[in-house]
């Protein structure tokens, strides 16, 4: 997905950025793992005007398939 094509819920603004979010404890694994090193952080786009996060996407996607 874009960054210009999403218009934010909230405020209407079409200006974002891109963030992420993981680490130890953050990262998102698939149901069945309880290994670390099966868990990928996670992409957001965020509202440059009112900082709502319009998306999140998995960063390392060939980990839950």
């Amino acid at each position: 997905m874009e960054n210009d094509k999403l218009v934010c819920k909230l405020c209407g603004s079409d200006t974002f950025t891109q963030g992420e979010l993981g680490g130890a404890y953050a990262n998102v694994r698939p149901l069945d793992s309880i290994s670390i090193f099966s868990s990928s952080p996670l992409i957001l786009s965020i509202c440059t005007n009112c900082g709502e996060v319009a998306s999140m996407k998995v960063k390392k996607l060939h980990k839950f398939k």
